[in-house]
């Protein structure tokens, strides 16, 4: 299974047929729509089956929907933020440079903007990424976190607290709540898809769960929807996500641009303190591609600044994604092939590389 996951993980497929154009489709059932999460909360399994079933709406049509009412603090998301701010804006160029993604084996630290392209774009954001460890889990974790590569120790690259006093607090105090939220959402998408509620609850006591915090300049020149296509002003390029789902928060300044059916885009609303949430490959692939892990991409369009925080979230690395007995229906068979879930994120990751040969030039990590 090792050298299919690998096959997968590569292969642009799926991104070329969704990016060519159709004059065939229309768009008027797209949207993204707001669900508040409100009666999620509640002991009334009714009403989180209520909210299951619009996500599931959402996710049979355009892959993306808000949460409102989730649970994470409003002063929780704007030091977040700030944290972001503080990166970009107190840290020099040589302390980013001692947190280099190219001294992670994991795609871990300070990502400057010319180093990867995760489309072959030539992008203008920076990124800080960063992964699952027990000490930023409120369950303290397990005890079995292992690596994308099956190894065991801490692998994120952190500032050190002189050089920015107070960040490690602010981002675990984030990531904590983010997390809870995350394996609370999940549960929702299990009911969703028909199934128990805890039916995902064993593949995340050790969850994959990569976060970044991003910078994105304010173009260089007026970018418009006819000049959206100079490779100097795509600040992230049209691609899918790799895990389970993604729950992203932003400042102000929108950027995020969805691929509709036709082929055109849509640019996102900014929604004060609610997040969006997109399917990824993981679901996709795990309900035979009736859940759709759209396209998107990231265009700065105004003047300002943007900071965005996504928090991809996946499952145990060691698990395996196949498509579920339940998605299938009589005589149908998968369209995707088993995938071990850590080998796949880090093949993906390799390829977003300078050279495609991965971080450390690490091809061949095998995870299990």
């Amino acid at each position: 299974m090792d050298s299919i996951t690998k096959q997968e993980a590569r292969s642009t497929n799926y991104l070329e047929s969704r990016l060519a154009p159709r004059t065939d489709i229309t768009d008027s059932d797209f949207e993204v729509p707001v669900i508040d999460l409100s009666a999620s909360f509640t002991d009334s399994l009714d009403a989180r089956k209520a909210v299951a079933s619009q996500i599931r709406q959402a996710c049979t049509t355009s892959g993306f929907f808000y949460v409102s009412n989730h649970g994470v603090p409003t002063p929780t998301l704007e030091k977040i933020l700030d944290q972001a701010k503080r990166f970009y804006t107190e840290l020099t160029k040589e302390q980013k440079q001692d947190l280099h993604i190219k001294k992670s084996k994991y795609g871990y630290g300070w990502e400057p903007s010319e180093y990867t392209s995760i489309a072959g774009d030539v992008e203008t954001k920076e990124g800080w990424n960063f992964g699952y460890e027990a000490g930023l889990d409120k369950t303290g974790g397990d005890g079995k976190y292992r690596n994308l590569d099956g190894s065991e120790g801490k692998a994120n690259l952190w500032p050190n607290e002189e050089d920015l006093p107070g960040f490690y607090n602010g981002v675990k105090e984030y990531y904590s709540a983010v997390l809870e939220l995350a394996r609370h959402l999940f549960r929702l998408f299990a009911l969703s898809l028909d199934l128990p509620e805890n039916h995902f609850d064993h593949m995340t006591t050790h969850p994959g769960g990569i976060a970044r915090l991003l910078y994105y300049p304010a173009p260089k020149s007026d970018v418009t929807a006819q000049s959206a296509s100079k490779e100097e002003e795509i600040g992230l390029g049209a691609h899918t996500d790799y895990e389970c789902f993604t729950l992203l928060l932003s400042s102000s300044t929108p950027g995020l641009e969805i691929l509709k059916p036709s082929g055109k885009w849509h640019q996102a609303s900014y929604i004060p303190n609610a997040f969006i949430v997109n399917v990824a490959d993981f679901l996709m692939r795990w309900t035979n591609g009736v859940y759709k892990s759209t396209v998107h991409r990231v265009v700065n369009r105004s003047n300002e600044v943007r900071y965005s925080v996504p928090f991809f979230f996946s499952i145990n690395y060691e698990e395996v994604v196949e498509t579920l007995s339940t998605c299938l229906k009589e005589g149908e068979k998968p369209q995707y092939p088993p995938i071990g879930a850590g080998e796949y994120i880090l093949e993906r990751l390799n390829a977003t590389t300078k050279d495609g040969a991965g971080f450390f030039g690490n091809d061949n990590v095998v995870v299990g």
